[in-house]
């Protein structure tokens, strides 16, 4: 019996990838499009939403742990 091929699409330029241990990258084709993909989230260009503008590290201060 042979195992299912599961393929799914690079998050990055939509190609059909072989999920499984020949794609080294996946979900990606490419190590170039695994790059491009944490190049936008270090630009936060991709972000994961929240429920408000307030962030939980906004009240965080480096005086507050030094004591």
């Amino acid at each position: 019996m042979d195992p299912e091929i599961i393929e799914v699409n690079c998050p990055t330029c939509n190609k059909t990838v072989v999920w499984g241990e020949k794609s080294p990258y996946r979900p990606f084709c490419s190590k170039r499009c695994q790059l491009i993909d944490l190049g936008e989230w270090a630009d936060e260009e991709k972000r994961i939403p929240s429920k408000g503008d307030v962030n939980d590290l906004d009240d965080w201060s480096e005086e507050e742990i030094s004591h």
